[in-house]
């Protein structure tokens, strides 16, 4: 889970999985892969920095880096 504010200040942890798209128009609306959006205080690229480390921590982007260098030794 990664931590956000909306817009009326009150905290709100998303699954950083469940996310689907992240854009800055000039608001950071936030899309889940459910459909349901929402606007959140953080800059896009925060969010999205969030999301990587989330990735890193529970290792996410290691397992995916392993199974493409397993790919390319064959």
């Amino acid at each position: 889970m990664i931590p956000v504010t909306r817009l009326n200040g009150s905290p709100l942890w998303l699954n950083a999985l469940q996310i689907e798209m992240v854009e800055e128009t000039p608001d950071t609306y936030v899309t889940l892969v459910n459909g349901k959006r929402m606007i959140v205080l953080e800059k896009a690229a925060d969010v999205v920095k969030l999301m990587t480390e989330y990735y890193a921590a529970i290792g996410l982007h290691t397992a995916s880096v392993k199974v493409q260098n397993t790919g390319e030794e064959e």
